[in-house]
């Protein structure tokens, strides 16, 4: 959980630009989504390309300081939850 956003920011921006799409309802009925160009989006956002971002998903805006709440959220419960550890509480 703690390396993904690591590995995320090692990529280059557009690494996940050409390729075909993911998304079901883009693939099976050629009909973008809410989510369609999200993951796009939130790479090039982590990657300070604020025009990309929106180009690709202006939600990414929303999206993207979201996800780094939470991920900061989970990753201290998850430090606090290790302190407790009967184990001795130490790192």
């Amino acid at each position: 959980m703690v390396l993904i956003p690591l590995v995320l920011l090692t990529l280059p921006a557009d690494y996940f630009d050409n390729g075909p799409a993911i998304c079901p309802s883009k693939r099976f009925f050629d009909i973008e989504c809410a989510g369609c160009g999200m993951t796009r989006a939130v790479m090039h956002l982590i990657h300070f390309d604020l025009e990309s971002a929106v180009y690709y998903n202006s939600l990414s805006l929303i999206v993207t300081p979201a996800l780094a709440a939470w991920w900061i959220w989970q990753l201290w419960r998850t430090v606090s939850v290790l302190r407790k550890s009967p184990s001795g509480g130490e790192f």
